[in-house]
C-alpha cells in the first residue's frame, strides 16, 4: 500500500473519529424507579390542616403546617420576557414561559414536567427528597418599583410534634425589566427565639429543581438533543459534567477554600442555573438522573442541602437564571451594574454547552449576526457566510484544485503507465511519482486545504447545531421552516430503520451533492494506480456514512454544507475547464520539445 492510500484512510478515519465525536450523547443509564414517602394528612376539628412532614425513623421530630389552608389557585406573573406561573402548593413555579422563544408559534416553555412530577423550587426536611414540604402557603405580592422587582411572598407556620413554632416564608423576586434571572430567599423563623427546630442529621433542608429543561420531547435518543447537569467549581478553574455512574451525583467533600459556585440543567437551547448566593451554608450538592418509559423520559434534578443551625433565625439566598443559552444575557450578571440584582463574577457563560472551538463559534457567529441584520434570513446569511469563507480560503484551495486539473490533463500519460505495467503495482507507482516530479505536480496537495478548513467545518457544526436564534427561523416557505430542526416533506405510515417514519430531503441532496463534489475532484491517478477500490469508498462509502449521520440533523447545517458542496464543485469545474485546456497544450508543448530533443540527440 503506498503512501497516498494510507493517508486517504488516515483522513477517512479523522472524519469519521470527529463527526462522531462531536455528535455524541451522554448515554442514559438504564431505567429506574423512584420510591415516594407520601405524607399523611389529617383535618382537626376546626378544618386546620396538619399534613405531617420529616417522618421518618432516620431524621427528627415530625412537624405540620398549622392555622388554616389558604387559596391554593396559583397565578401568574409577567416581566417583560418572561412568564411566572406560581403555586401556593409548596410555594414553587409550576411553568416559565418565554415571550420571546417560541415552539409552534408559542412562548416556549422551560420548566418540562408531566402532571404527577414536583415543581421546581420544592423544600425537602433535611435530606429526605421522598418528602416535599408541599403545605399550601399564604402569599402576597409587592411591585418595588425602586428595585425594579415584583416580589412574591409565601409564608406559612409550622408545628412541631414538640410543639415548637416556626415560619417559612420563600421570598421569589422577579425583575420588571428583561433579564431572565430571578431570586429565592428562604428565611425560617422561630416564634419564641429558640434555634431552627429542622435539624436531620445535621441538614435543615433541601432546595431542589427540576424535573427537566423545556422544550418538550419524547426521548433523548437523537444526536441532536441532550439534557446535561453541569457545576462550576471554583478551584478547577472550568466547568464539569456530572458522573451518573448510579444515577445520583453527591458532592459533599469540601476543602477550606472550595465551594461549588452553581448547577446548572443544560439543554440544546435553554438553561436553569440555580446558584446559592450564601455558599457557606451548604453541606451538599446533589444531581440526578431518572430515565422512564413514559411521562418525562428523562428526569434531572439538581439539589442544595442547607446545614442545620442553632440560630433562631436563617436567611438564604438563591439566584436562578431560566432563560436561553445566550452569552449576551449570560454576561450581563458578570457585572453589578448591569443586572436588577448586582449579581457579578458567576462566569454563568460557561454553563453553556461550546466545543474547544469556543472562540471560532463566536466569531462565526458574529459574522453571521452580522449579516443576518442586512439580509432578514438566516438560510441566506448561512449561504453567504460560506460563500465569504470559501474566498477567504481560496489561496490555500487554489493549488488543490489546479493540481486536481493538471492531473486530469495526464490521464493519457497515467493510463499508458497502466497499460506498461498491467502486473506490476509497484512499477506503475514509481513511474507515476516519477511522472508526477517531472511535471512539478504533489498528489496529495488538495488534501492540505481540506485540513485547513476542518476546523471552520468543526465550528460550523457547533454553531448552526445549537444557535438558539435559528429556532424558528424559517428558510423556504413550504420547506424549511425552521432551521434548528429537521425539515420533512412527508411521514410514513411506518418506520424505516435506523431513518424513522420522517423523510428528510436535505440529508438526500447533501449526499448527492457531496458525492458529486468527491467525483470531479478525485485525481485520475487514483484510478491508474490501481486506487478505484479506494475511491469507490471516498466517493460513495463517505457520503452514504455521513447520509445516516446527518440524517436528523438541523436544517441550517446541512444547508451550509450542502451550499459548501456546491461551491466546491462549481470551483472544480471552472478550474478543470479553464486551466485543464491550458494544461493539455502546456504538456502537448512540453512532449513535443523532449521528442524534438530526443530527436536531435539521436542524430548526433
Amino acid at each position: 500500500m503506498d503512501r497516498n492510500t494510507i493517508l486517504a484512510i488516515v483522513l477517512c478515519t479523522i472524519v469519521i473519529i470527529v463527526s462522531t465525536t462531536v455528535q455524541s450523547l451522554f448515554f442514559a443509564p438504564d431505567p429506574s424507579t423512584v420510591v415516594t414517602e407520601t405524607t399523611v394528612e389529617s383535618v382537626d376539628e376546626n378544618g386546620t390542616s396538619s399534613i405531617r412532614y420529616g417522618a421518618s425513623d432516620a431524621y427528627g421530630n415530625d412537624f405540620y403546617a398549622i392555622g388554616d389552608n389558604p387559596d391554593s389557585l396559583p397565578f401568574v406573573i409577567e416581566n417583560e420576557v418572561s412568564s411566572f406561573t406560581f403555586d401556593p402548593v409548596g410555594a414553587t413555579v409550576s411553568s416559565v414561559k418565554l415571550k420571546e422563544h417560541h415552539t409552534e408559534g408559542e412562548p416556549s416553555e422551560l420548566i418540562f414536567k408531566d402532571s404527577d412530577d414536583i415543581n421546581p423550587f420544592m423544600l425537602y426536611a433535611g435530606n429526605d427528597r421522598s418528602n416535599p414540604i408541599d403545605a399550601v402557603f399564604n402569599y402576597s405580592i409587592n411591585e418595588l418599583t425602586d428595585r425594579n422587582i415584583t416580589q412574591i411572598r409565601f409564608f406559612r407556620d409550622f408545628e412541631t410534634s414538640d410543639g415548637e413554632v416556626f415560619t417559612i416564608n420563600k421570598i421569589y423576586a422577579v425583575p420588571m425589566n428583561d433579564e431572565y434571572m430571578i431570586q429565592l430567599v428562604v428565611n425560617m423563623t422561630t416564634s419564641d427565639g429558640s434555634s431552627i427546630p429542622l435539624n436531620y442529621d445535621g441538614e435543615a433542608y433541601t432546595l431542589g429543581f427540576g424535573p427537566q429543561v423545556g422544550p418538550e420531547f419524547e426521548s433523548m435518543s437523537s444526536s441532536y438533543d441532550y439534557r446535561r447537569i453541569n457545576y462550576l467549581r471554583d478551584d478547577r478553574g472550568g466547568k464539569s459534567n456530572v458522573n451518573y455512574s448510579h444515577n445520583v451525583f453527591t458532592y459533599d467533600d469540601f476543602d477550606s477554600d472550595e465551594f461549588i459556585d452553581w448547577m446548572s440543567l443544560t439543554g440544546k437551547y435553554f438553561v436553569a442555573i440555580g446558584i446559592p448566593e450564601t455558599r457557606d451554608i451548604i453541606s451538599e450538592y446533589t444531581a440526578t438522573n431518572m430515565v422512564y418509559d413514559s411521562g418525562v423520559s428523562q428526569e434531572n434534578y439538581f439539589y442544595f442541602t442547607r446545614k442545620a443551625t442553632v440560630d433562631s433565625s436563617i436567611t438564604d439566598v438563591y439566584s436562578y437564571y431560566l432563560g436561553p443559552q445566550s452569552a449576551t444575557e449570560l454576561d450581563r450578571y458578570e457585572r453589578a451594574g448591569d443586572n436588577v440584582f448586582g449579581l457579578e463574577e458567576h462566569r454563568l457563560r460557561e454553563a453553556m454547552d461550546s466545543s474547544w472551538l469556543w472562540w471560532l463559534e463566536t466569531v462565526l457567529n458574529w459574522c453571521l449576526s452580522l449579516i443576518y441584520r442586512v439580509i432578514p434570513n438566516y438560510g441566506v446569511a448561512i449561504i453567504i457566510l460560506t460563500i465569504i469563507i470559501k474566498l477567504l480560503l481560496h489561496p490555500l484551495s487554489k493549488k488543490g484544485t489546479e493540481s486536481t486539473a493538471k492531473m486530469s490533463a495526464l490521464t493519457p500519460k497515467l493510463n499508458a503507465i497502466k497499460e506498461k505495467y498491467p502486473d506490476d503495482p509497484n512499477a506503475q507507482n514509481a513511474a507515476m511519482a516519477k511522472l508526477y516530479k517531472e511535471e512539478g505536480i504533489n498528489p496529495m496537495s488538495s488534501c492540505w486545504p481540506m485540513l485547513i478548513q476542518f476546523p471552520i467545518l468543526i465550528a460550523f457544526y457547533g454553531l448552526l447545531n445549537k444557535n438558539i436564534d435559528l429556532r424558528g427561523a424559517m428558510f423556504i416557505p413550504g420547506w424549511i421552516t425552521d432551521l434548528s430542526i429537521p425539515e420533512t416533506i412527508f411521514t410514513l405510515p411506518f418506520r424505516i430503520p435506523f431513518l424513522g417514519d420522517q423523510i428528510h430531503l436535505l440529508p438526500i441532496l447533501y449526499t448527492l451533492t457531496m458525492i458529486f463534489s468527491m467525483k470531479i475532484t478525485q485525481s485520475a491517478s487514483s484510478a491508474a494506480s490501481g486506487q478505484a477500490g479506494m475511491m469507490k469508498f471516498m466517493t460513495y462509502g463517505m457520503p452514504l456514512i455521513f447520509f445516516f449521520i446527518l440524517y436528523n440533523a438541523p436544517s441550517g447545517l446541512l444547508v451550509y454544507w450542502s451550499a459548501t458542496n456546491i461551491i466546491s464543485i462549481g470551483s472544480q469545474v471552472y478550474v478543470n475547464k479553464k486551466k485543464g485546456t491550458q494544461f493539455k497544450l502546456e504538456i502537448q508543448k512540453e512532449d513535443e520539445e523532449k521528442a524534438l530533443a530526443k530527436k536531435k540527440k539521436r542524430r548526433k
